[in-house]
């Protein structure tokens, strides 16, 4: 199950504090999944999400808020990318009290109208406006975070959270709502959409703190634990192979110094010192300068051992030439 999947099945595992925080919850859900649709006479506004869920909490808070029988209609569900989702419709007459509380619709002159801005009189407390933003997060949020799980490595490259939108307005609307708690996002088009997008994992976390999930907050912190601790680790390594990389390339350089030295003027010709060091190469091709050190019989340093290998080398090019 993804991380986003997860997150809002958490707070779903919540209950609402009272019926104006269920009914700001709804309006959230309305404001950024509902789709109006038109069937014969009767029309429609319809929910659709991945999460299955989501539908049996609806069920729950419309039935208390409204009586046991309110019933919701329930579409067929669909798969899109091997995502299967699930298709809720309330009919506009039936659940006139509903949208109405929920700010979704207008009634003028006996005529029904929708309304695709957040009624802010739904919002008059920190608790409504938590449980709003509870019920937009459930409806459009998308999150590009996948966990390392059982040791792999993550696919995720980063940490990305949105909210899509068909209605420029509700997101400007919403992120003034996020603002108030300081939580800050972008708005960008995007073809015939438009998207809020938060991509500091600290804004995420605290957002998903803002929504009492508690368990989501706490995987993301052990993912950025995880990530940075593997980000150290690759980058040690890369740093060992390459010293090992160049000690390997700079005794290859000292062998086949030496090499041309003893095909052309031979050891026995350089000076007691060179030799040694000659013979101490030739015996460990593998090892680094702090291991020949080791093995030496005579007292260098590793400055020393290195400037006798330029010798060797600057010998054998003067040769070769």
């Amino acid at each position: 199950m993804s991380f986003s999947r997860e997150s809002k099945e958490e707070i779903l595992k919540t209950d609402l504090e009272d019926d104006t925080c269920a009914i700001a919850f709804m309006s959230g859900l309305f404001h950024s999944c509902g789709q109006i649709q038109k069937t014969g006479a009767k029309i429609y506004l319809k929910i659709v999400s991945d999460v299955e869920k989501l539908f049996g909490f609806c069920e729950k808070l419309i039935k208390k808020l409204y009586g046991d029988d309110v019933e919701i209609e329930v579409g067929d569900n669909y798969s899109i990318n091997k995502n299967t989702y699930y298709e809720v419709k309330f009919e506009v007459e039936k659940f006139r009290q509903l949208l109405l509380d929920t700010g979704m619709i207008d009634i003028v002159g006996g005529e029904i109208s929708f309304n695709f801005h957040i009624d802010k009189n739904l919002l008059f407390d920190d608790q409504t406006r938590r449980s709003f933003i509870k019920g937009v997060y459930i409806g459009s949020s998308t999150s590009s975070i996948k966990l390392s799980t059982g040791g792999a490595q993550s696919c995720g490259s980063g940490y990305h959270m949105e909210f899509s939108s068909q209605s420029h307005q509700f997101l400007l609307e919403f992120s003034e709502i996020l603002a108030e708690y300081n939580i800050i996002g972008k708005i960008f088009e995007r073809k015939n959409s438009f998207v809020l997008y938060i991509k500091d994992v600290n804004t995420i976390q605290d957002l998903l703190a803002l929504m009492g999930a508690n368990k989501s907050v706490l995987d993301l912190s052990n993912e950025i634990v995880t990530r940075e601790l593997r980000n150290k680790v690759n980058r040690q390594v890369n740093c060992i192979n390459a010293n090992i990389n160049k000690t390997v390339e700079a005794s290859m350089k000292q062998v086949d110094a030496i090499n041309t030295i003893i095909n052309t003027i031979g050891l026995e010709s350089l000076p007691d010192d060179l030799q040694e060091v000659a013979v101490l190469r030739l015996a460990n091709q593998e090892e680094s300068l702090d291991e020949l050190l080791k093995l030496s019989t005579i007292k260098l340093t590793r400055s020393g051992l290195n400037h006798r290998f330029r010798k060797l080398i600057k010998i054998a090019s003067t040769l070769e030439e």
